[in-house]
């Protein structure tokens, strides 16, 4: 994995991953919110970006919502990405940092 490598910086490559995401899902709603009846309140890149935003932070304030079917598929489509995403995006920090921590732990003591 892209994480493991010992000169990779994890928390920049997340950090990208998820900009790009964000971007990926914007584009894809603001391009579906132009066919008739697919989305309620979504009228510009903005409001894409909004509704992209309060989809991955599962707040959901209601004031843009998918109507149509295709809008309402890729909504599903990111609310799983983002937890399967994020979850393993965690994971693999997390374990990172436990790496290092212990790597730290093992030179100390032996010095």
């Amino acid at each position: 994995m892209l994480v493991d490598r010992p000169d990779s910086r994890p928390g920049m490559v997340l950090s990208l991953l998820i900009v790009l995401s964000v971007h990926v899902f914007s584009a894809t709603y603001y391009a579906l919110a132009k066919q008739p009846g697919e989305f309620t309140g979504l009228h510009t890149r903005v409001d894409a970006l909004y509704f992209t935003v309060v989809t991955l932070a599962t707040v959901g304030y209601g004031d843009i919502t998918p109507r149509g079917q295709s809008a309402r598929i890729i909504t599903v489509l990111q609310i799983a990405y983002s937890f399967v995403f994020l979850t393993a995006a965690a994971t693999a920090l997390t374990q990172r940092m436990r790496d290092m921590v212990v790597r730290r732990t093992d030179r100390d003591r032996a010095g």
